[in-house]
């Protein structure tokens, strides 16, 4: 009963965090004709000030652990531009592709963890990229046109995710805290956002001023969220419920924006959502055999 509840908390966690980045998202396109790093910047001093916060209350420090600086600066580079393609996807796509586009980021994650961690993934999850890629492009349309160039940005925005994602990954494993990890990152994205912000800086209303602050409130819930649900119970059991935030867009972009997804990028949706579910239920059954085997498969 006690691991249900906890799956059951864990669960409620991803949920909230995936509702928590699709009103990101919305707020990021309610603020309306901004330029992306300027988005950014409101965003990500948001969530310095909500990382330095907890950081102050658990009396960790700042200083990071010895030899974990190349890590953390490939984390904040990489996640950091992730952020900028994100953010411009969103402004120039369907809040769902965009998205969607993001949500690629696992994928790339098992290529780079390759290169950075050594991990070798088998056959069948390497063909499971493939397939995702194949569903990435029914929503990209990859052609000469100039629609395909947004969605073009938001896959490289997934890519960059993936690549701070193995990041992170590894810098975990290194024994860094996670609070630690995203006010590094958050404090170099807000300082690297800075120079294009003095020179060119684009006036706002309160009213967008107050719809980044929102997106950046909804990121920090984001984050919270995954975090608390991580810490409730392992990723291969939880993290299909993380593409519930696509769902979330779409009705938010349909509601909000009258937006409408055509054909092919549901079809991509569903090739996507349905390559993760099935390897969700496949790397289970693969640890299941592992440890019925004392870990010899």
């Amino acid at each position: 009963k006690l691991l249900l509840s906890k799956k059951s908390k864990a669960i409620g966690f991803i949920l909230l965090s995936a509702f928590g980045f699709a009103m990101m998202s919305t707020f990021v396109r309610l603020a309306g004709d901004l330029p992306s790093i300027q988005k950014s910047f409101f965003r990500n001093v948001v969530a310095m000030a909500v990382a330095a916060v907890v950081l102050w209350r658990e009396g960790a420090g700042f200083r990071w652990e010895k030899g974990n600086l190349p890590l953390l600066l490939l984390r904040s580079v990489c996640g950091t531009l992730g952020i900028f393609c994100n953010f411009y996807a969103i402004d120039h796509l369907v809040l769902a592709d965009a998205n969607i586009l993001n949500k690629m980021s696992p994928f790339f994650a098992i290529l780079f963890s390759l290169v950075l961690l050594k991990e070798r993934a088998n056959a069948v999850q390497y063909l499971a990229v493939l397939a995702a890629f194949g569903g990435s492009m029914l929503i990209v349309k990859p052609g000469f046109s100039s629609e395909a160039f947004p969605a073009l940005i938001g896959l490289l925005g997934g890519m960059g995710a993936g690549a701070a994602y193995t990041a992170v990954r590894a810098l975990s494993k290194k024994g860094e805290k996670s609070a630690r990890i995203v006010f590094f990152f958050s404090a170099f994205s807000t300082i690297a956002c800075l120079p294009y912000l003095l020179l060119d800086y684009h006036p706002m209303t309160w009213g967008q001023l107050a719809c980044l602050l929102a997106a950046g409130a909804s990121a920090a819930l984001g984050q919270f969220g995954v975090t608390l649900a991580y810490a409730h119970a392992p990723a291969k059991e939880i993290s299909v419920f993380d593409y519930t935030q696509v769902l979330f867009s779409a009705i938010l972009g349909f509601f909000l924006f009258g937006q409408i997804p055509d054909g092919l990028s549901f079809i991509g949706y569903f090739v996507i959502c349905g390559v993760s579910v099935l390897m969700f239920f496949y790397n289970r059954t693969l640890e299941s055999r592992e440890q019925a085997s004392g870990g010899k498969v």
